[in-house]
């Protein structure tokens, strides 16, 4: 285990990392009241779930932050960080509303974050390319962020009713 640590410290290499948690992981498995195996290994985890929702895979770092709490549940770094990827898996009118026209892809991404796997959409057509992304709203319904060429041109709501750009 402590070759792999040394691995893990000394490169930003993601496979390193994940040999080391693991390492941890088998570990704790052996040895489940090892307190600071368990700190580092939660350490790990939180690193792991803030890096999944910097790639707005914020479903993906829920189950990390939830997995942290799980053994620490006065954490609150992950309190943290599990309450702003569930703020991001439901788009609020108000954040809906800060799109723009001519947005990229990015900037909507910095705004709403990336859609869910599976909810993106692409049409190629003779004129351009069409991109839509879907998104779950806090009502319940669905909101749609339409790109021509990687540009925003329109976004709508579940009930057809058209966003202001």
């Amino acid at each position: 285990m402590l070759r792999t640590k040394r691995a893990a410290v000394t490169a930003s290499n993601p496979q390193a990392k994940q040999l080391y948690a693991d390492a941890l992981s088998a570990f704790l498995q052996k040895h489940p009241g090892h307190s600071r195996a368990r700190e580092v290994y939660d350490r790990i985890q939180l690193e792991f779930a803030n890096e999944l929702s910097s790639l707005g895979r914020y479903q993906d770092a829920i189950r990390f932050y939830r997995a942290v709490l799980t053994s620490d549940p006065k954490n609150d770094d992950a309190k943290r960080g599990l309450n702003a990827a569930m703020d991001r898996l439901a788009v609020t009118r108000g954040k809906l509303l800060q799109i723009e026209v001519g947005m990229s892809q990015r900037d909507v991404a910095r705004v709403l974050g990336r859609p869910i796997p599976g909810w993106t959409a692409i049409k190629d057509r003779p004129a351009a390319t069409i991109e839509a992304w879907y998104y779950r709203t806090t009502d319940g319904g669905v909101a749609a962020i339409y790109f021509r060429e990687g540009r925003v041109f329109a976004a709508e709501e579940k009930s057809d009713a058209r966003v202001n750009l």
